[in-house]
């Protein structure tokens, strides 16, 4: 997930390590859904621009050390919107995953929209059969609980971004 939030971010313009790491720090609006340390981001770029995800463009020479800008490829760009429109797996994964790709859907200036009905179709299912499902069992209970609060915020939200 860290190497879809750095591409995320990256595909909003060409971007060094040290100023994405800000955007994914604990008091950003991102990194209050997902922190990611400095030394993760540089490791992410790393690893997408060996995926052939992002390139580096060129170095800003500074006071201190040079920064490397990188930007997102074609094949990184298809990456990232492919992974944005889709929905995510699980009700856990709402928490974060789904919830930074609404973030970065924003930041994008694109709809959520289409990502909360995907998500809303794809978890009905589950949040349909754990509803009904009647326990005294204590993780049974919290897996309830979970699911209604998931499928209540989904419609919040498809209120909102409708």
């Amino acid at each position: 997930m860290t190497e879809h939030a750095v591409l995320g971010l990256l595909a909003e313009g060409p971007n060094h390590g040290f100023a994405l790491s800000k955007q994914l720090a604990a008091d950003s609006d991102v990194g209050r859904i997902l922190t990611v340390r400095r030394p993760l981001v540089y490791r992410a770029l790393d690893r997408l621009v060996d995926g052939g995800l992002a390139e580096p463009v060129h170095t800003e020479k500074g006071s201190g050390p040079s920064r490397v800008i990188h930007r997102v490829t074609r094949a990184g760009r298809r990456e990232s919107c492919s992974w944005l429109a889709h929905p995510v797996d699980h009700v856990r994964d709402i928490r974060i995953e789904f919830l930074l790709k609404v973030a970065l859907l924003i930041r994008a200036r694109r709809s959520p929209g289409p990502l909360i009905a995907a998500q809303r179709t794809s978890l009905e299912p589950t949040l349909t059969a754990i509803a009904d499902v009647a326990s005294n069992d204590h993780v049974e209970s919290w897996r309830r609980h979970v699911a209604r609060a998931a499928g209540a915020f989904l419609d919040e939200l498809d209120e909102v971004y409708r």
